[in-house]
Formats: structure tokens, sequence, C-alpha cells
């Protein structure tokens, strides 16, 4: 399945567990907060300062 940047946080996490690891190189160290069950990985880069085309560029290699 590929990452897009409109999928939630736990979408990513139950697609693929091993996405956590890249979540939090990017800085991303919310993974398990509840916001994350229901925040896209453009709206989580977008708060965190991030370019989200790399985070999902990383996700899916």
């Amino acid at each position: 399945m590929a990452i897009t940047k409109e999928m939630t946080i736990g979408e990513v996490l139950r697609a693929n567990p091993k996405a956590a690891q890249i979540l939090m190189s990017f800085g991303m160290g919310c993974i398990g907060c509840p916001s994350a069950q229901a925040e896209s990985l453009e709206e989580a880069s977008e708060v965190h300062g991030m370019d989200v085309e790399e985070l999902v560029k990383a996700l899916n290699a």
C-alpha cells in the first residue's frame, strides 16, 4: 500500500509499523498521541514545519 499525505498517522502506522522509526527520525514524536489517529501526514507536517513530500517519499522507500 502506498502512503499518501492524506493518510492519518494512525493509518500509516497500521499499514507499516516500521513507519514509526521514520516518523520519529523526521522529528515527529507525537505518533502515540490521540490526535495522531485523526491528523493527516500533511497536517502533522505543517504543525512540525516539515516537508510532507520528503516525509511521504521516505515512508514509501
